[in-house]
C-alpha cells in the first residue's frame, strides 16, 4: 500500500514530535471534609469510573500480628450494614459493577469500577460506602477466612519459589516490617481474634489515613461528591505513624532443600524508597541489566549464551522505607552454582562499568517509545495515581517522565547504582533439590 506524500509527511512529523509534547493526564487535586486527599482525571471517552480508597494499612502494620492487614482487607466485602457477603456481591453484580481489594507492603485498597450513569453509580456508590464505613466482619466469614489463609499457607511449603521469596525478606530485611510477608504464618493466623481485625480498621482506614483517586466520565464537581460519600463513613482518625528506617543489612547465603528438580535462586538486599533522586537512573540502568526482557544483559548471558534458564531477571521496587533490589532465576538443580554465580558476576560488571552508550539509547527509546501504553487505560491512569497520592509524588510525574529518562547518562546510572548497591550486602537465597 502507497501512503500519499501528504500522510507521510504528516507521520514524520509526528514521529519527530519532541518528547516534551508526550504529557500524561491532568490531574486535580483537593481534600474531602474530612481530610481525605483526591486525585482525580477525568476521561470521558468511556461511560465509565473507576475509583479507589488507598489506606496506609498494608501488611508493614501488621506488628507482630501477620496477615492482620490482610485479613482486615479481605473480609471487608463479607458483610456491612445488615448485608451478607453474599447480599454485597449480588448487589454488585446486579449493577454491572466491579469490585476488589488489594494489600501489599505498604498499602491496602478497595476498588469500585462502575458505568457512569446515575442509574448504575448511584447505587453502586451506596453498596460501597456501606462496605467502607459499616464492615462488621462476621465471625463464620472470619473463620473461614482464617482456614483458607492456613491451607494457603500449607500449599506454599509445596511452592520453591514462595519459600524462596519468604526467605529473602526474612534475611533482607531482619527486624523491620518488611521482613513478613502479608499472609504471615501458621502462629500468626491462628493467634488472631474477629475484634483485632475490628480494632485494626478502626485505626487505620480512616480519612486522615487514606486517599481516594478516581479517573472516569465524571465532572470534579461529582466527582468531589462521590469522594465525600465513599469517606463519609470513615472516622476521622490520625495518619499512620512512618515506618521505621531500614537498616544495614548483613550479607547471607541460604541453602533450603525442596524436593524440586530445579532451583529457585534469588540475590539481592535494601535498596532504593520511592521518591528517591536515584529512581530514574536506577529504574533505566536496571532496564539494560535484567529489566528488559530477553534484551537484558543478565537473560543473554544466562539464558542465550549459556542456556541455563528460561527466565532470568532483575528489578527495584520501590517502598516507603528501601524497598529491595532483586535477582533472580530458576535452572537445574545442578546448574544452580554457575547460574548464581553469573548473576553476580553480570552485576560486578555493571557496577564497574554501567551501560554502554549503544545500550543506554536503546533503553531509552524503549521506555520512552512505550511510555503511552503505560498510560492507555483509566486502569493504568488509577494505578499510577494511587502511587503518586500515596508515595506524594509530585502531580507532574507523568508530565516529566519521558524527559527524566532521556537525561540520564551512563555515569549516572553508574554513579546511582554505586550508592544503592553494596556487592558486601547482597542476601542469596536458593531453594531446590541439592
Amino acid at each position: 500500500m502507497t501512503i500519499p506524500k501528504k500522510f507521510a509527511a504528516a507521520l514524520l512529523t509526528t514521529l519527530l514530535l519532541p518528547s516534551t509534547l508526550i504529557a500524561g493526564p491532568a490531574i486535580q487535586d483537593w481534600q474531602t471534609s474530612g481530610g481525605s486527599r483526591v486525585l482525580f482525571v477525568t476521561a470521558p471517552s468511556l461511560p465509565m469510573i473507576d475509583l479507589r480508597l488507598v489506606c496506609d494499612a498494608g501488611s508493614a502494620r501488621d506488628g507482630n500480628q501477620g496477615s492482620l492487614a490482610l485479613m482486615t482487607n479481605n473480609l471487608l466485602f463479607s458483610g456491612a450494614g445488615k448485608l451478607n457477603a453474599d447480599a454485597i456481591a449480588a448487589g454488585f453484580d446486579d449493577l454491572g459493577a466491579q469490585v476488589g481489594s488489594s494489600v501489599g507492603n505498604d498499602m491496602a485498597s478497595l476498588r469500585l469500577r462502575s458505568l457512569s450513569d446515575a442509574d448504575h453509580l448511584q447505587p453502586a456508590l451506596a453498596l460501597f460506602a456501606t462496605v467502607v464505613g459499616e464492615a462488621d466482619y462476621p465471625a463464620d466469614d472470619f473463620e473461614r477466612e482464617r482456614k483458607n489463609l492456613l491451607i494457603g499457607l500449607q500449599q506454599e511449603k509445596q511452592n520453591p519459589g514462595a519459600l524462596a521469596q519468604r526467605a529473602f525478606y526474612g534475611a533482607a530485611y531482619g527486624d523491620h516490617s518488611y521482613a513478613t510477608m502479608a499472609s504471615g504464618t501458621q502462629q500468626s493466623v491462628e493467634a488472631l481474634t474477629r475484634n483485632d481485625l475490628v480494632a485494626f480498621k478502626q485505626k487505620y482506614y480512616t480519612s486522615a489515613n487514606c486517599l481516594v483517586v478516581m479517573v472516569g466520565d465524571l465532572e470534579r464537581s461529582q466527582a468531589a461528591a462521590i469522594a465525600e460519600r465513599i469517606t463519609a463513613g470513615l472516622a476521622a482518625g490520625d495518619r499512620a505513624a512512618p515506618l521505621a528506617a531500614v537498616a544495614n543489612n548483613s550479607a547471607d547465603f541460604q541453602q533450603i532443600t525442596h524436593p524440586s528438580q530445579q532451583t529457585h535462586v534469588l540475590i539481592g538486599q535494601p535498596a532504593v524508597s520511592r521518591g528517591d533522586a536515584d529512581y530514574f537512573p536506577l529504574f533505566l540502568g536496571n532496564h539494560v541489566l535484567g529489566g528488559s526482557g530477553l534484551l537484558s544483559r543478565i537473560s543473554k548471558e544466562i539464558r542465550e549464551k549459556r542456556g541455563l534458564a528460561y527466565s532470568a531477571y532483575s528489578y527495584f521496587s520501590p517502598l516507603r522505607q528501601q524497598g529491595p533490589y532483586v535477582m533472580g532465576l530458576q535452572t537445574r538443580n545442578d546448574q544452580a552454582e554457575q547460574a548464581a554465580q553469573l548473576l553476580r558476576e553480570e552485576l560486578i560488571k555493571f557496577l564497574k562499568e554501567g551501560p554502554n552508550e549503544k545500550e543506554l539509547r536503546a533503553a531509552k527509546e524503549n521506555l520512552t517509545g512505550g511510555f503511552p501504553l503505560r498510560i492507555d487505560s483509566n486502569g493504568k491512569i488509577i494505578g499510577y495515581l494511587a502511587v503518586i497520592g500515596y508515595y506524594d509524588l509530585p502531580l507532574n510525574y507523568l508530565d516529566t517522565w519521558v524527559d527524566r529518562i532521556n537525561v540520564i547518562t551512563s555515569e549516572q546510572v553508574r554513579d546511582a547504582f554505586a550508592r544503592h548497591i553494596d556487592l558486601e550486602r547482597l542476601v542469596e537465597i536458593r531453594v531446590g533439590g541439592s
